[in-house]
């Protein structure tokens, strides 16, 4: 199947974006409309954190294991899927990239599946469809929660 590529462009640079994604746990906060029960293990960032979450998409509810295989701050994030007993297989790679004009960053998420079960193979157009719903979501939710992360971040050393 092809994959499935969505963004979004964010006021914020490159690092900063890096270091919110970095977090496995933050992607709750984006994700949930479709990805909840979020379960965690490894560390908390970068290299090997792992989760366990329940997707629910097209109809169908299954756990999804998570692992970020590569990170390479502050351009590019990978992560491995694993679902429906091990006969989907799927990447996730997260690549930001510094806006021309400086003011901020383009944040891409590209979804490839490495093997699927038949019947989302025969679907494949649909799969597709609803993977990048789901996922322009992700990246509009995405936008917001850095804003939010932002605030808080310049809060926290408010006097």
């Amino acid at each position: 199947m092809r994959p499935v590529t969505v963004s979004t462009e964010v006021p914020y640079p490159p690092d900063r974006v890096h270091d919110f994604l970095e977090v496995m746990a933050h992607h709750d906060r984006f994700t949930d409309h479709y990805l909840t029960a979020w379960r965690y293990s490894g560390p908390s960032r970068g290299f090997a954190a792992r989760a366990t979450v329940t997707a629910a998409l097209g109809g169908t509810r299954t756990d999804v294991g998570i692992e970020v295989i590569n990170s390479e701050p502050p351009h590019r994030i990978v992560e491995h899927n694993v679902s429906a007993g091990g006969r989907r297989q799927a990447q996730g790679i997260y690549t930001i990239a510094p806006l021309p004009d400086g003011a901020g960053s383009r944040v891409s998420f590209t979804y490839t599946w490495l093997c699927a079960p038949l019947p989302e193979r025969l679907l494949a157009p649909v799969v597709r469809a609803a993977m990048r719903r789901a996922n322009h979501t992700v990246m509009r939710r995405l936008a917001a929660e850095l804003a939010r992360y932002e605030g808080e971040a310049d809060g926290a050393g408010a006097t």
